[in-house]
């Protein structure tokens, strides 16, 4: 285990209870705030310095901005400067960072998104990162080197002691969506033939306990896995008591090779804080905690949110023009191809329409009706996927009772779009059976969009791709197609 003793603790660590209590969660959001003013009313003072040549790219402000500016992020959380880091444009944020305290600079560097983590690196020099990473543990380290240089990865390496090389080493051997990419190796163990006593003494020895323990784990001689003991147990119980008669050996273990999306949803279910994460010999290797999971949670919900439209999850609001541009790109040039289709559609109906000019503003009614529809049963599907409730036995089922859905839905809409077609175009010779054909349109048309809300995350989901990928995308194309089609088609049987 790590030797938790002899680990350096940043301030922000060792905060005490009464700090904890007094933080604001609005704090963020009004340091963002006052930030963005300092720059404001140093730029009113025109008086700033011309820019850095080294640093071209960062802003500038005079000796009052930077006094106000230091006042403000001293009094900050890591977590809170990356809040305001991602928010600021680039040549602000570099303005900022140039004046975060070193000691911070590696848990800010964790906290922010990668997008944001990058431009950051690429500001510092390598003594400012090797000194910025060599305070973090060895899993935070281990969240950082694909960002870094392979230079600075090296000497923060030879900074380590051995037990800690292997616990990076374990941790960059693991899958990124893995248990093990995501565990921490700062826990407390213990053997299962000493008493509470002896624990107590072995507890007192730590100047303050890994966070989140919720719990101690057991082993034996070899590392074995044996049992956990609950923190709350060693509290209420005699100090005599025996750690055999405490121990609970029925609990939840992970494997390092196991899904951290799996796991998060395990402790969502269980309310856990922390979990063992035990290898294929049965040995306790590290622990998965609460706000590991909680950043699984929060990056999965970006990702599916991000990839419905086609867009990278970890991209820089403020980053390159340039390189924005082209990352959307790929799913613009879908659209475009796909808005053409449908535009085909449409010209192959010119005379359907030009009989029946009624017909142009309705089409946008069945189309727009059924990609609500679709987006429906996408969005219900993909979440399903994502939390691990669709299955092979019960796809079918879900298929059958979302397409019964939509058939209900397209018959009571479907009625309801036609009855209100019918008295906009009542004195129309054609006004009845204008109403029947937008009926009968948009119940065929809600019913296919619900199929292609299914139809596209299952087969992406079949060829190895996020489900939510580009959903909105193909669905609308397919909705809007499909609903000319179907409109127009029908207009032109019955008007012919």
């Amino acid at each position: 285990m790590t030797d938790i003793e002899n680990r350096e603790k940043s301030d922000f660590e060792n905060e005490d209870a009464d700090d904890l209590l007094s933080r604001d969660p609005e704090e963020a959001s009004r340091a963002l705030e006052r930030i963005t003013q300092i720059f404001a009313d140093a730029n009113e003072r025109d008086n700033l310095p011309e820019r850095d040549p080294d640093n071209p790219d960062m802003a500038t402000l005079d000796a009052q901005g930077i006094s106000e500016l230091k006042e403000v992020i001293a009094e900050l959380h890591p977590a809170d400067v990356a809040y305001v880091l991602e928010a600021l444009p680039q040549d602000e944020r570099l303005a900022v960072w140039n004046e975060v305290r070193h000691d911070q600079e590696g848990d800010v560097l964790i906290e922010v998104g990668d997008g944001v983590r990058e431009s950051l690196i690429d500001s510092m020099d390598h003594e400012d990162l090797v000194d910025a990473v060599e305070g973090l543990d060895t899993d935070e380290i281990a969240d950082l080197v694909e960002d870094l240089p392979p230079d600075v990865v090296a000497e923060v390496q030879e900074g380590l002691s051995h037990e800690e090389r292997a616990q990076l080493r374990a941790a960059m051997s693991y899958p990124e969506d893995s248990v093990g990419a995501r565990m921490d190796f700062e826990m407390i163990s213990i053997r299962q033939d000493v008493t509470l006593e002896i624990v107590l003494r072995f507890l007192r020895r730590f100047e303050t306990l890994p966070d989140h323990t919720d719990q101690v784990f057991v082993v034996d001689r070899q590392g074995k896995f044996q049992g956990s003991l609950p923190v709350s147990q060693i509290l209420v119980h005699e100090p005599t008591t025996s750690i055999t008669d405490l121990i609970q050996s029925d609990i939840l273990t992970l494997n390092p090779l196991d899904d951290a999306s799996d796991a998060a949803q395990a402790f969502e279910r269980y309310d856990l804080v922390s979990a063992p994460v035990v290898d294929e010999a049965g040995r306790l290797v590290g622990r998965l905690t609460v706000n590991e999971v909680v950043d699984v949670i929060r990056e999965e919900s970006e990702e599916d949110a991000y990839a419905a439209v086609g867009l990278d999850e970890d991209q820089d609001i403020f980053g390159s023009v340039w390189s924005t541009a082209k990352s959307r790109w790929v799913w613009l040039g879908v659209n475009l191809c796909t808005a053409f289709f449908a535009s085909r559609v449409i010209s192959a109906f010119d005379g359907t329409i030009a009989r029946v000019v009624a017909l142009a503003a309705l089409m946008p009614v069945v189309a727009g009706m059924a990609g609500n529809s679709g987006n429906q049963t996408l969005t219900l599907l993909v979440r399903s996927m994502a939390i691990g409730q669709v299955t092979e036995a019960n796809t079918m089922r879900l298929i059958r009772k979302e397409l019964i859905v939509a058939l209900i839905n397209g018959i009571v809409w479907g009625s309801i779009a036609g009855l209100c077609a019918w008295a906009l175009y009542y004195d129309s010779p054609q006004g009845m059976l204008l109403g029947g054909v937008m009926a009968l349109a948009m119940l065929l048309n809600i019913v296919l969009g619900a199929a292609m809300g299914l139809a596209v995350p299952l087969f992406l989901k079949s060829v190895g791709k996020d489900p939510a990928m580009g959903g909105s995308v193909l669905l609308t194309f397919m909705t809007d197609s499909g609903g000319f089609m179907i409109f127009l088609g029908l207009a032109t049987i019955f008007f012919a």
